[in-house]
């Protein structure tokens, strides 16, 4: 992606609204970002089509929305208060910190020039610690979760008791999660609050490894499917060094961001190490049993992992183009599948006079129940197409003269600038229709 910079998405992203800098009118906060008017409706179009793929379009997947404070001892069983740690080191002649394990230790610091100047490396837990109560010591602690996962582990006796599912299942959540990064860097890829959308499947043992392949296909074909160009996506197994104790095998999908090849989601089998660690220290059982074959045993588990703030910038990144016009003229285009762009659909009259406003305000109207709608007549009708362009609105409907007469109007599609005539009545079918069927050229 050598023409989109992580500059030029920036820039985009807060000229148009979609993400802002957190506190920026005090300086701003590191590793903190708001989103926008057009930023929560890309987060959320994007959350929505990840939810109905995966409790609605697969069979056995039920929701969750666990609470993100939690009991301490969760984290004390899935080994995060003694093992979630980054290695990190201070320069005494900057005063600024690194991780050690991204850094030479033998070469110039990156911002003082200096070297042997590093202390020595220490962990450094990424769990944020608060206190529950009104006392603060060390029985009050609680912790922000650093994953959605474990509110899953724990809570897997009673989705299964309370909805009746059957080995394989899946229980799937989206939430926030909160890491104390040694540094944040790269826009939102990597901040301190961040959102994930995960789904644990439970199966039987033995039975771990065909549903690591279904889930490792599924989950590719998921991006294809929200228009990501295949160019930008691959795969990566991780080796020996970078596999969790516990884990059978795991995967990434990368996508090629404007800083290069980075992690989007991960695909692990986790084996039983979850559950057996929450029953080992809650001495609850938590086992399943088999109606069919009476057997009883702990599950296995293949998780799919993806940050959902990951995802919009994958998604913003994917779609940005500068396309040169004949003439020389350049437009700046967002090509979001209509599925998950913020606005689906503008209404456009070509003057304010002569009932033609009344008419387009009508019609955009009656349009907010099935569509996300935009409605503007400010400026000449070619400005206007470019304003749609550049915030990723897939079609505009023009309202002109003929329309009052005939009945039709003019849509206009963003991606190939192509404009037809239709009759307004049917333009809700049209629409849906075009949506159904877009493909990314």
């Amino acid at each position: 992606m050598s023409d989109t910079t992580m500059e030029k998405i920036v820039s985009l992203c807060k000229r148009r609204g979609f993400i802002f800098q957190s506190s920026e009118i005090y300086g701003g906060l590191t590793g903190a970002w708001d989103y926008g008017p057009l930023g929560v409706e890309l987060k959320n179009n994007i959350r929505d089509f990840w939810w109905k793929e995966m409790t609605q379009l697969h069979d056995n997947i039920v929701g969750l929305d666990a609470s993100i404070l939690m009991h301490p001892n969760v984290w004390v069983a899935s080994g995060h208060v003694s093992n979630f740690t980054d290695p990190m080191v201070d320069c005494r002649q900057c005063k600024s910190r690194f991780r050690a394990d991204q850094i030479d230790l033998t070469a110039s610091c990156p911002v003082c020039g200096g070297k042997d100047t590093f202390t020595e490396p220490r962990n450094f837990n990424l769990m944020f610690e608060t206190h529950m109560g009104s006392v603060k010591d060390d029985s009050s602690v609680v912790y922000l979760r650093p994953e959605t996962a474990q509110g899953i582990y724990a809570d897997f006796k009673n989705v299964v008791q309370s909805s009746r599912v059957k080995i394989p299942f899946g229980i799937a959540q989206v939430g926030k999660s909160f890491r104390n990064e040694i540094t944040t860097k790269n826009f939102i890829f990597r901040s301190c609050e961040f959102e994930q959308m995960e789904m644990q499947y439970f199966c039987a043992p033995g039975e771990d490894e065909k549903w690591f392949d279904f889930w490792k296909g599924e989950r590719m074909k998921f991006y294809s499917k929200m228009g990501i160009r295949e160019k930008n996506l691959r795969w990566h197994q991780h080796g020996e060094d970078e596999l969790a104790f516990y884990a059978k095998d795991a995967y990434d999908i990368e996508f090629n961001f404007p800083m290069g090849w980075q992690e989007l989601e991960g695909v692990h089998n986790r084996t039983d190490y979850d559950l057996t660690q929450h029953q080992n220290h809650s001495k609850k059982d938590l086992t399943y049993l088999d109606q069919e074959t009476k057997e009883r045993y702990v599950p296995y588990v293949v998780e799919t992992s993806a940050g959902l703030t990951r995802n919009v910038l994958m998604v913003l990144s994917d779609a940005y183009e500068e396309e040169t016009l004949e003439g020389g003229d350049v437009r700046t285009v967002l090509h979001f599948h209509p599925a998950i762009a913020p606005v689906t659909v503008a209404v456009l009259p070509l003057v304010k006079k002569d009932g033609i406003s009344e008419y387009a305000q009508e019609l955009e109207k009656n349009l907010r129940e099935t569509f996300a709608t935009f409605y503007d007549q400010s400026g000449a009708i070619g400005r206007r197409y470019r304003r749609m362009d550049e915030i990723g609105t897939p079609f505009c409907i023009t309202v002109d003269y003929d329309t009052l007469t005939d009945g039709t109007v003019t849509v206009r599609d963003r991606d190939s600038m192509e404009q037809v005539r239709i009759d307004a009545a049917s333009i809700v079918d049209e629409l849906n229709k075009r949506i159904r069927s877009y493909h990314r050229g």
